[in-house]
């Protein structure tokens, strides 16, 4: 390693590029893509688009400004691209027509666009919007009064009445229209009273496909429905499919098929994703990947990739097509067909955020992270098996910089189940040494960790510790019986999985400090910090941050609370008992470690008073312990917040850290 690099600072985050949303052109002769950096003067994302010429291997920019230009989709014939873009503040509908000129805003919705597909013929776009109870597609909301500004008093009758990131969601609703891109006449297809979400539009451009929950008493419905809309007629059909909903849905070339991602709800939210076909002709709906027991998408924990969108099917022909899988760590690149047939396609030890098929020759483009790099555009071919990278946006940056790379392990843990983890070393390494370690847990709990970049293991690895994370049972990327295990256990045997990952660290490697051990994790990460450290005291520093700290009171203060608890600690609030006993707020007495509790003020997944109860029961008994209040954050401040708040975060948890060990 060169003398003359630096380690990773929690600046970097201003250096370092997030390359998003490939698209390859509909005549295979460039990619389209997004490209986000953080601006640390104006302290917020910025995103524009670039090119990638494959012809003459140049890269050109498309877009400029201090704005989010963002999802990126060509025109069927390829002389425009329609985009979204903040360039008035919500997120607006703009087309760059490629002869030329400026692009054009065709919306104006009040509350911004959120999707939105091409019709066939080009001259119409179907987009899906969040409307407020007598909204418009077409009005710009006016400026607020100082009057409007005040607090308002708010009548509430539902129980999905807030969302964390969003706020108060009672009266708001997503509708879907369709907008002449010459005219900008707007149609409305969706009526007020249910939200909907937009998939695809056929290849004849005669039929829209989207969801809908349109049951009465959505405080109880976790599903949607699927349905086939005629734009001539303005009829639909409703596919029938099991209870759950659907995230993605894609026409075969011929018209003849449908492939979408359904998300089941036989093992509630730790369901394996997969992918049914419809057949349109007979109606008749086939699974087609049941065998394979592993999920389709992307669960990845990270803090790089801003507004990453990976497609969930991606058709080759009228028989296959590519969807991408979480497959122990990683995310890789499947082909599937109609009749079920699957094999991997490309399957390395990285993970793949983004990618598109250029169908004419099976080249694919995808955005790609490795556990040393924070993800480049690259260029794959699947007959030779070769991969080309085609940017180097962070290469600068990484040569000049000290990298820890992870080394992988797996450990034979309860129920005679793999557990799969990661150990870095510190940037400066010296062997014979003894260094402390800082232990990480993911939230979810049906996230995972993987082969990605993540700034915040290298900033820790580069401040001198040993990092180390695992993917206990309740984590993705692996069997379906894995993922649902958690359920009902929490604090379980995924606390002894954890811990049986800390006592293989200590005998595999013993460059560790078995004195020295610091713990922390985020949302259910949060609540194994808290539970860790209420069952045993072998960690000499934690730092809590967005925690579970009392399922009693979560049940009814979080946005997902009733149905969350429920789902995952299997009890309700007639069962005290049971949410007391997987509290780590009962094991307070218990809790010698010192502990740094984080916490975001407008955190609404698991709000603040989780962790202002546990405050306030350590500080009674006089324990360890300190509490920062983050404000202007909510639940996602580690990966899209405030940029200088996540460095106020990053500083905390290193301070503490650095007091304690």
């Amino acid at each position: 390693m060169s003398e003359d690099k630096r380690p990773v600072t929690k600046d970097d985050i201003f250096n370092i590029q997030s390359v998003t949303n490939p698209k390859w052109s509909p005549d295979g002769k460039g990619v389209v893509f997004v490209k986000n950096h953080i601006d640390k003067e104006e302290d917020k994302y910025i995103s524009n688009l670039f090119y990638f010429d494959k012809t003459t291997a140049e890269v050109n920019q498309w877009t400029y400004g201090e704005s989010k230009n963002f999802q990126p989709k060509w025109s069927p014939d390829g002389n425009k691209v329609a985009f979204l873009s903040t360039r008035e503040k919500k997120s607006q509908l703009h087309v760059l027509p490629l002869i030329g000129g400026e692009a054009q805003q065709i919306t104006t919705c009040p509350n911004g666009v959120n999707d939105f597909e091409w019709s066939p013929d080009g001259k119409r776009i179907a987009f899906q919007a969040l409307l407020n109870a007598e909204e418009g597609f077409d009005e710009l909301k006016k400026e607020e009064k100082e009057d409007d500004k005040k607090d308002k008093v708010r009548v509430i009758t539902k129980m999905k009445y807030k969302a964390d990131g969003v706020g108060f969601v009672e009266d708001q609703e997503q509708q879907i229209g369709i907008v002449d891109i010459t005219s900008r006449e707007i149609a409305q297809l969706t009526d007020n009273g249910h939200s909907y979400a937009l998939l695809s539009w056929s290849p004849d451009g005669k039929t829209l496909v989207f969801t809908g929950d349109e049951a009465e008493n959505k405080d109880f419905s976790f599903s949607a429905d699927l349905f086939l809309y005629d734009v001539e007629s303005r009829e639909r059909t409703t596919i029938d499919t099991e209870k759950g909903y659907v995230s993605d849905a894609k026409w075969s070339p011929d018209g003849s098929k449908l492939a979408f991602i359904f998300h089941g709800l036989v093992y509630k939210n730790a369901s394996h994703p997969d992918i049914y076909i419809l057949d349109r002709e007979s109606g008749e709906t086939t699974n087609v990947t049941d065998q394979l027991d592993l999920p389709v998408g992307d669960f990845t924990a990270g803090d790089i990739q801003q507004g990453a969108q990976l497609p969930g099917i991606v058709w080759l022909d009228d028989e296959s097509f590519y969807f991408p899988v979480s497959e122990y760590g990683n995310v890789v690149l499947y082909q599937g067909n109609t009749w079920g047939k699957l094999r991997r396609v490309w399957n390395e030890k990285h993970h793949m955020y983004g990618f598109d098929v250029d169908v004419k020759t099976k080249e694919v483009a995808a955005v790609v992270s490795t556990t040393t790099s924070p993800g480049e555009l690259y260029l794959f071919d699947t007959d030779q098996q070769a991969c080309r990278k085609v940017t180097d946006f962070n290469g600068k940056w990484l040569r000049n910089t000290k990298l820890s790379e992870p080394e992988d392990f797996i450990l034979r843990s309860v129920d005679s189940w793999d557990v799969h983890g990661w150990v870095m070393k510190p940037v400066d390494f010296v062997e014979g040494e003894k260094y402390p370690l800082i232990y990480q847990v993911h939230g979810g709990p049906h996230a995972m960790y993987g082969n990605t970049f993540f700034h915040e293991m290298q900033l820790l690895a580069a401040q001198g510790y040993v990092v180390a994370y695992v993917n206990p049972r309740g984590s993705h990327s692996y069997h379906q019986e894995f993922v649902n295990a958690v359920r009902g256990d929490y604090g379980g045997n995924d606390y002894v999985d954890v811990m049986n990952g800390l006592d293989y660290l200590l005998e595999a490697y013993d460059f560790i400090d078995g004195e020295r051990l610091g713990l922390t994790g985020g949302s259910y990460g949060g609540f194994m910090t808290n539970w860790i450290v209420g069952h045993t005291d072998r960690f000499k520093a934690a730092v809590t941050q967005r925690c579970i700290s009392n399922w009693i009171s979560f049940y009814g203060v979080s946005d997902i609370g009733y149905y969350f608890s429920e789902w995952q600690i299997q009890a309700d609030l007639h069962d005290f008992e049971k949410l007391w006993k997987h509290s780590p707020l009962a094991y307070v007495d218990n809790m010698e470690t010192p502990l740094l509790i984080i916490h975001s003020e407008n955190d609404l997944r698991c709000p603040i008073e989780q962790s202002e109860q546990l405050f306030i029961a350590l500080k009674r008994q006089e324990k360890d312990t300190e509490f920062v209040r983050i404000p202007d954050a909510d639940h996602n401040l580690s990966r899209t917040g405030k940029p200088s708040l996540r460095l106020e975060r990053l500083q905390h948890l290193m301070r503490w850290f650095e007091e304690k060990l």
